[in-house]
């Protein structure tokens, strides 16, 4: 059986395929062909180096497959520019259009999409699950869109005679983080004393050992058409930065600043960088505030009960995020 993982040069895809040929899989791996692929470096998979906005190399690439993994997504907390949410739009909806048609056209066995945390309705005052809708007269990031976007796709091809299940990811923590991602970018950024400043809050977080162990159950066990969420659970940043210190041995910043005045930073930050770089990606947007200050929690007892997911240790995955980043050089090792 060989198996497809797109995104697999991305944090998730990486820890997946290692799981993947931990168990013995012959895996193919999907990825931009200017990406950079120091994530798949030495390991034994067959390439399949294409753009998803491309049908018919899509269609090359999932020829021959019986199961797919779709972990390929433009992640964004920001609002702009236009070029940047065209981008978004094509390599989130367009990409998995046509990798689900492709998947169809070659009688795939099953797809287990990616899908966001922030695609999942959030209601004040209680743990969101999966039955929870998004609001569409909220103020949605284009990410955030793209991802609803993408659960209508797959329901879509589902309707078509594709069998096909999502597998909803909260921030995910852990190693083979070679971008790095939102989060990686945070770690390295507080080992190197370059984080400043922080506001109170919290989100929903996943162990990336646990987002892959979803993926695998659902893979497995989960029902067509149906969403599960998986998360390690809820974390303030206040134990976030508890967390960093202990893992890093280096003092947290001094500045814990006001949700209103880091709103306010941050929507002059995001202008000037627009304008400025526009071509660089963004963190410190006011998406990012404005979900660390939503506090969401995620009601994960759809995946413990109906797949048996039973989730780790956070503090576990930042351990293992920080020896990984040490063992390339990044960070000091301890």
């Amino acid at each position: 059986m060989t198996i497809l993982v797109t995104g697999a040069s991305g944090h998730l895809g990486a820890n997946l395929v290692r799981r993947l040929l931990d168990e013995g899989a012959r895996v193919r791996v999907l990825a931009r062909p200017d990406s950079d692929h120091g994530a798949l470096a030495g390991l034994d998979v067959e390439p399949a180096w294409c753009d998803l906005r491309d049908l018919d190399a899509t269609r090359a690439a999932v020829r021959g497959c019986q199961r797919v993994y779709h972990c390929a997504a433009k992640v964004s907390t920001s609002a702009g520019p236009r070029r940047a949410i065209r981008e978004i739009y094509e390599s989130n909806v367009l990409g998995t259009r046509h990798l689900l048609r492709a998947a169809r056209e070659a009688a795939v066995e099953r797809v287990v999409v990616t899908g966001s945390f922030s695609a999942v309705g959030h209601v004040p005052g209680r743990p969101s699950d999966e039955s929870d809708v998004v609001n569409p007269f909220e103020r949605l990031l284009p990410y955030q869109r793209s991802k609803i976007a993408v659960e209508h796709e797959c329901l879509t091809a589902l309707a078509h005679g594709l069998d096909v299940v999502i597998a909803t990811s909260c921030a995910i923590v852990g190693p083979h983080d070679y971008k790095p991602s939102p989060m990686g970018r945070v770690l390295l950024d507080f080992a190197h004393g370059r984080l400043r400043a922080y506001i109170p809050g919290g989100f929903e977080f996943v162990a990336a050992r646990d987002i892959v162990e979803g993926h695998r159950l659902v893979m497995d066990k989960g029902r067509p058409g149906h969403r599960y969420i998986f998360s390690s659970g809820h974390t303030t940043v206040d134990e976030l930065m508890a967390i960093f210190e202990e893992v890093t041995g280096r003092r947290p910043p001094r500045w814990r600043l006001s949700p209103p005045l880091m709103a306010v930073l941050a929507r002059v930050s995001s202008a000037v960088n627009t304008r400025l770089r526009p071509n660089a990606p963004q963190r410190f947007t006011p998406g990012a505030v404005r979900l660390l200050r939503q506090g969401r929690r995620a009601d994960t007892t759809k995946a413990r009960t109906e797949l048996g997911f039973s989730p780790t240790p956070l503090r576990e995955a930042i351990r293992e995020a920080y020896a990984d980043f040490a063992r390339r050089g990044l960070v000091p090792a301890r």
